[in-house]
């Protein structure tokens, strides 16, 4: 497998490479394009709560505790509801995957892969 590099000259090179280290450079390079597109959209995980603490609380208000943990409540309760490809496809959504990445990964048809996903956010909505 030849796996090309770019440098911030503007040239570049491949390099020919096992297939088992191609794959793991091209998953690396997948996460890292994942993790940038995350960050640029400044997403953070409604969990990021429970697990980063007070930086991302906005009200230490008992009330407003409540409200989010019935919020969480519900939305694990229709992940629950969800088929386990629906939720592995969210998970790999709200990691960053777009539809594309998924569907590659799968090895499955964007289409596919974009009418489960599409039919998970419909039940979302349903609940919401």
């Amino acid at each position: 497998m030849k796996v090309r590099y770019e440098f911030a000259d503007g040239t570049t090179s491949e390099v020919e490479v096992s297939d088992e280290l191609g794959t793991i450079i091209i998953d690396s390079r997948t996460a890292e394009e994942s993790a940038n597109r995350k960050e640029s959209h400044h997403c953070w995980s409604l969990d990021a709560i429970l697990y980063e603490g007070a930086k991302y609380r906005t009200n230490d208000d008992p009330a407003e505790k409540l409200k989010q943990e019935e919020l969480h409540r519900r939305i694990r309760s229709v992940f629950s509801h969800l088929t386990e490809i629906q939720q592995r496809r969210i998970l790999m959504l709200a990691g960053g995957m777009s539809e594309r990445e998924i569907a590659r990964r799968e090895d499955k048809d964007f289409k596919t892969v974009h009418e489960s996903i599409e039919a998970a956010r419909k039940r979302f909505k349903k609940f919401f």
